[in-house]
């Protein structure tokens, strides 16, 4: 999907997405590698398996997870393209700001 047709809902589920620390450390635990369903949910003693899944399929919407049926089992997967694209929107565009405002107090 490219730049120009990503629409502002798509950038609002992955916000919602990542505004959840167990979320996020989900992220973290796929960043490491591919894990099954199963795996995933050994990470998380502290949460019932549907919880787990309650959080994944979030996760799913926003596209930052894809899973795949292996067998019997489910393999998850991180998809880093959505984070890039928040990166590149906002965090990259307001670093860049910040640095040019930088330059500019220092030079005058």
């Amino acid at each position: 999907m490219s730049a120009g047709a990503v629409n502002g809902s798509d950038d609002d589920r992955v916000f919602k997405a990542l505004a959840s620390p167990t979320r996020r450390r989900m992220l973290d635990v796929l960043k490491a590698g591919s894990r099954t369903t199963g795996e995933l949910c050994e990470h998380f003693p502290d949460l019932d398996r549907t919880t787990v899944l309650q959080h994944l399929r979030v996760l799913e919407r926003a596209e930052l997870v894809t899973g795949r049926k292996v067998g019997r089992e489910r393999h998850l997967s991180l998809a880093p393209v959505p984070i890039k694209r928040i990166y590149d929107r906002w965090i990259g565009e307001y670093a860049r700001a910040a640095v040019e405002l930088l330059d500019e107090l220092d030079g005058g």
